[in-house]
């Protein structure tokens, strides 16, 4: 737990929580502490609706005209708009707080670390020295003299064995072809490039004039469906240097990897979209390169990892079979490759490498995730869940592990949802309901007017609607409450809830969450509780067995894990089990690129992992019929929910 900075104590309620964060967001510290402020601008500033007092302490805030001069004398500000600079003592006033608490809040709950201090994952291996599989080895050659004029190459080649112990190494066609010139022109003074493959051995790439050992660096690339991101790094230090990121512009040929494989079947549409990845990549690369002020030449190597169609994709590998039975990769292991092969904007010379993939839907990004997470090293007993438009699980520990992917659609990325959206500016992350008047306090991304609703929103409105009564535990919304409230309504699709009405959004119309959207995300949490169910049964175990559990992955980051385990997501556990792992896919690439021990590492866990296809699982299907519920049908595996439920008077 990082070093506390401050406390906020919000009265009349005497809820006290601990802030890690500068600046910290006083209307997000509300709702992470339970207390309901409401607000429905998503956090704008424009409903003026989340009006507190500050009693005490130091904070700073944004003018505003929904508040009176004699108001803000009086210390009422917005808490949107405010940001906490010290210990706070916070009123809630009666005509923003609707209650004195919501559910069951916890009182003097800390900040959970996710939230508002995340965690670095890897940092172990940041005082390790690198040890990569691309070496710069400097030469200082004696020039041939008529007593020893042997060849320029068996020159080199003697030098690197006695010097380095580097020998049966073989040599690329091009380097040769220069060899004699750069040789010369470098006063007998060179260093050689070496790639040491596990496989195929050691190969000399290139030959520089020059000592250039101190500027070499390689990067790590997570190829995502949605996005792109990439790291560079300082092999000599193991630091990262920068940091970028940029959208898949394949998105524009297919929001999710099956639309994708259709599009690579028609005519030039492979081609297609192994240029556009490409393009989004060089993006990212030169991104990167500028930020650190980092010649391409002085890029050794870089490591790739990403699902089995984007990997394949990336490749210019077909991927008509993976979609079809029964589901069938190119390949799970890549030999290495020249990166301007693919047409990366780089020197010929620049190697890459391509994390190994387990099946046609579990791909490199998770034999990554795994790397870096350790699983494989551990004895405690780990489901580690990265979810997207597919739920990729891996169960097991350091004895043995078995993968499996559900199909769980893109809904929790925005797909199937009337105003889902993915996780940018305007997305709705974080919504709580009144139990008593059914009032929404909503905060979006950015604090900017909502447009629409990213996956963490999507899982608070079940959970929220569930324990508010809004909606049945088979998902179809309360239509007594339209005599309670407007918000509440029959709408073109069926009946539906609004979350924001039309001027306080970005949008023409209101922005509601309706009985389809609602039956879609129930389908999408669960696949993925039944896929993980499955696998666990498949091995003789169940979910109580479970020690550990990792989410990966954006999504995985900044979801409330309580409130996926309120409707089903996750299974209900202990909450401290759950770890965040971030983008364990760069994670893991980070490490391949600096260590070529982890290289192998990556390449063992590919072969130790089982992969289950759940098409062809007897049971598979029963568990998804019986997660088709709010949370489940087997609420004996739920019973904190259980008892929520029983208290509201939802079951019995």
């Amino acid at each position: 737990m990082p070093e506390k900075r401050y406390t906020v104590r919000f009265e009349p309620d005497d809820v006290s929580i601990d802030v890690y964060r500068e600046a910290e967001n006083l209307l997000r510290v509300a709702m992470v502490a339970g207390v309901h402020v409401n607000a429905s601008c998503g956090g704008a500033g424009t409903c003026g609706k989340c009006k507190v007092k500050i009693l005490e302490g130091e904070f700073r805030t944004k003018p505003t005209a929904k508040l009176s001069d004699a108001e803000t004398k009086q210390g009422y500000c917005l808490a949107c708009q405010t940001e906490i600079l010290g210990d706070l003592i916070v009123e809630v006033p009666v005509e923003s707080r609707y209650e004195k608490g919501v559910l069951a809040r916890q009182l003097n709950r800390v900040a959970p670390e996710h939230v508002l201090a995340p965690a670095r994952l890897g940092a172990e291996f940041a005082a390790l020295r690198s040890d990569p599989a691309v070496v710069k080895y400097f030469a200082a050659l004696t020039p041939p003299s008529e007593d020893n004029n042997g060849s320029d190459m068996g020159r080199l080649g003697q030098f690197l064995k006695q010097e380095y112990g580097v020998e049966q190494v073989t040599t690329d066609f091009a380097v040769m072809r220069e060899l004699s010139q750069v040789l010369r022109a470098g006063t007998w003074q060179v260093t050689a490039t070496v790639v040491d493959d596990i496989r195929a051995g050691r190969r000399m790439t290139h030959v520089g004039p020059g000592d250039t050992r101190g500027r070499t660096y390689c990067l790590a690339i997570d190829i995502g469906t949605t996005t792109i991101h990439g790291s560079l790094l300082d092999v000599n230090s193991g630091e990262e240097v920068a940091h970028a990121g940029d959208y898949n512009s394949q998105i524009s040929m297919g929001e999710d990897v099956i639309s994708r494989i259709v599009h690579s079947q028609k005519a030039g549409g492979l081609e297609a979209l192994q240029k556009r990845v490409v393009k989004t990549m060089n993006g990212v690369i030169a991104e990167l390169l500028d930020k650190a002020e980092v010649a391409p030449g002085e890029v050794s190597h870089a490591v790739f990892a990403g699902n089995t169609t984007m990997t394949q994709l990336f490749l210019g590998l077909n991927p008509k079979y993976i979609r079809e039975a029964p589901y069938v990769p190119t390949a799970n292991f890549f030999p290495p490759f020249k990166l301007a092969d693919l047409g990366l904007a780089v020197p010929p010379q620049v190697t890459g490498f391509v994390a190994p993939c387990v099946a046609s839907y579990v791909g490199g990004d998770i034999t990554a995730g795994v790397l870096a997470t350790g699983i494989h090293l551990s004895p405690l007993l780990t489901l580690f869940m990265d979810v997207g438009t597919n739920g990729e699980i891996v169960i097991g520990n350091q004895d043995w592990m078995v993968s499996a992917s559900a199909s769980a659609g893109p809904a929790f990325e925005g797909g199937g949802v009337k105003f889902g959206m993915r996780a940018t500016y305007g997305a709705i992350e974080q919504i709580r309901v009144n139990p008593e008047n059914f009032e929404p306090m909503i905060l979006t991304i950015g604090q900017t007017a909502p447009k629409g609703i990213c996956g963490s929103g999507m899982i608070d409105v079940l959970a929220e609607f569930a324990l508010a009564g809004v909606i049945s535990q088979n998902g179809k919304i309360n239509q007594d409450l339209a005599a309670v409230t407007n918000r509440v309504r029959a709408g073109e699709t069926g009946w539906e809830y609004v979350l924001c009405w039309k001027d306080q959004t970005q949008l023409d119309q209101d922005l509601v969450i309706c009985e389809p959207d609602i039956d879609n995300l129930i389908r999408t949490k669960g696949s993925i509780y039944a896929a993980c169910s499955v696998l666990l049964k498949s091995v003789g175990l169940q979910f109580t067995d479970l020690e550990r559990i990792i989410l990966a992955g954006g999504f995985g980051h900044y979801i409330d894990v309580e409130k996926a385990m309120a409707i089903g997501l996750l299974p209900e556990v202990a909450p401290e089990i759950v770890t965040y792992g971030g983008n364990t896919s760069l994670t893991g690439s980070k490490l391949a690129a600096l260590f070529r021990d982890k290289m192998e590492e990556m390449e063992a866990v590919a072969t130790m992992i089982t992969n289950i296809e759940l098409s062809a699982s007897h049971i598979f299907m029963d568990e998804y019929v019986a997660a088709l519920f709010l949370p489940h049908t087997r609420m004996e595996e739920f019973p904190l929910q259980r008892e929520r439920l029983k208290a509201m008077g939802a079951i019995h």
